[in-house]
């Protein structure tokens, strides 16, 4: 049995084709201005930045631009990239706007997938085969800055949701959640979607 390994989760900061409902996908889409605006309000929690502070906080991101962009922002210009934590690959979904493609994707499940592109279970794998190594990396706690279909089959293997509507919960913008990858290789869901802005001024 390995150890176990805490992984907080961030969703990378808008894009233009998140404005018009568009799948991304694998598409490179970088951050838009609006994107750039709203990622200079973020914050870390408190126990995170000390982390961060006393270099006991790993990072991770996707190599796409828009989540190196949100690590940068974030404070840290040099996360480890991983391809395992790009986003879902649409296939010839991407670029199509989202809701022409909802019930394509309520009939979804673990195996659902787009033509020429992945299934659920695939990414699964890919991100599964991610934090077992971070088991042996000899940090405790990292973050990951990555995408919502990654984020999402994440949470559905920790809670054990089949993929398929309605969806038991609901992820929010600019929040962060909690993982942790137990020593037996388990799922645990710790935190969803705490805040990553300070709250509005009373």
């Amino acid at each position: 049995m390995s150890r176990s390994v805490y992984v907080a989760l961030v969703r990378h900061a808008p894009t233009a084709w998140n404005a018009d409902g568009r799948a991304r996908g694998r598409a490179d889409i970088p951050l838009s201005p609006g994107g750039r605006a709203r990622l200079a309000r973020w914050r870390l929690p408190a126990d995170l930045a000390a982390l961060h502070a006393a270099g006991r906080l790993g990072w991770a991101a996707s190599p796409l631009q828009r989540t190196v962009a949100t690590a940068d922002g974030l404070g840290v210009a040099r996360p480890a990239l991983d391809g395992r934590l790009m986003e879902r690959d649409y296939g010839t979904w991407t670029g199509q706007r989202l809701a022409d493609l909802d019930d394509a994707l309520a009939r979804g499940g673990w195996d659902h997938r787009p033509p020429g592109g992945e299934s659920p279970a695939d990414v699964l794998a890919r991100v599964r085969a991610w934090l077992d190594e971070l088991a042996g990396s000899g940090l405790e706690t990292w973050l990951a800055v990555t995408h919502r279909g990654v984020i999402r089959v994440l949470l559905a293997a920790a809670i054990g949701w089949d993929l398929r509507a309605p969806e038991p919960l609901r992820l929010l913008p600019e929040r962060l959640h909690r993982i942790r990858r137990r020593g037996d290789g388990l799922l645990q869901l710790v935190t969803l979607n705490e805040p990553l802005t300070d709250p509005p001024d009373p």
